[in-house]
């Protein structure tokens, strides 16, 4: 149960930091200087802390004055944001909104999808970053974001959709068969080709994923070629004749189409990760968020369907 105590008090606490002063909060919310003061005052003494560091020339906050507006911030963002869905109904799609995608695969094929988007809703500000690693969405402010990868059960404050998974193929260049003849269809070939790798953030060579039969997916280190830490650059590679890749169909269908890159070993494609999308679900029903799940989701289905 929640007490409607822990919210007295916490307009005026953010206030006064914004403002700078008592005196200045004070005429923003139209009371005195003695009520914002007393209003502070219970706020520390119902917290146990101090919350303002106080001298004749500043008003600054403590360690914990500091974390405790950062929250409070949030919570009044959130409150204002609830005001906004229950008066939705009405309401176009607008206002920033903040989106997180994976660099390679969001450069690709999310932006297209988010461009159109931006083109029948002109409205929403979009702020867009792109990072392949863990992110909290909560903590870092991000309204939505696409993910590769990712845990099977997310936390309770994130929504997601499984959009479906990526396909791994192995592929070369047709002057690499030109020079090394026909590759075998059998995982044994992987152990004579020259194996061009995707080289992860922490430093170490992605393993190719490989099965046999019913087994479970097995992690097969092959003999690098060469190591690459960028995605563009490592198909680039791979279609230079370097050697053979396994690549996610995503990022070589095209390649593939135009004759650029051959398909090798082809009875062993295989399944690679999860494709998600996420958002905090407090965000949900707001216009911008709910439009935006609503056209990632059937543009990335059906892209991932191809």
């Amino acid at each position: 149960m929640h007490s409607s105590e822990r919210l007295k008090g916490i307009d005026v606490f953010v206030t006064a930091v914004d403002a700078g002063s008592f005196t200045a909060a004070a005429e923003r919310l139209n009371l005195t200087n003695s009520a914002v003061g007393k209003s502070v005052a219970r706020l520390e003494a119902r917290l146990g802390v101090r919350l303002f560091e106080r001298s004749t020339r500043r008003l600054g906050l403590t360690d914990a004055g500091q974390a405790f507006y950062r929250t409070c911030q949030k919570v009044l963002v959130e409150l204002e944001e609830a005001e906004h869905v229950l008066k939705a109904e009405d309401l176009v799609p607008a206002g920033k909104l903040r989106i997180d995608l994976p660099a390679t695969y969001g450069r690709m094929h999310v932006m297209p999808a988010l461009f159109d988007f931006l083109k029948a809703h002109p409205a929403v500000q979009p702020q867009v970053s792109f990072t392949d690693r863990f992110i909290d969405l909560v903590e870092d402010g991000i309204d939505v974001a696409v993910r590769l990868g990712g845990a099977e059960a997310w936390p309770a404050p994130i929504g997601h959709r499984f959009l479906g998974r990526e396909r791994r193929i192995f592929c070369c260049a047709p002057s690499y068969l030109a020079r090394v003849g026909a590759i075998p269809d059998e995982l044994e070939a992987l152990h004579h080709v020259d194996a061009v790798l995707y080289r992860r953030p922490d430093g170490t060579p992605s393993p190719w994923l490989v099965q046999r039969g019913d087994a479970p997916v097995e992690h097969f280190h092959p003999q690098a070629r060469l190591e690459i830490g960028s995605a563009e650059s490592w198909v680039q590679a791979v279609c230079q004749g370097f050697g053979v890749g396994q690549l996610s169909t995503w990022l070589v269908a095209d390649l593939l189409a135009k004759g650029e890159l051959v398909r090798v070993l082809p009875s062993h494609a295989i399944d690679g990760l999860p494709l998600y999308l996420l958002w905090q679900r407090s965000r949900q029903l707001l216009p911008k968020v709910d439009a935006v799940l609503n056209h990632l989701t059937d543009r990335l289905r059906a892209r991932n369907a191809e």
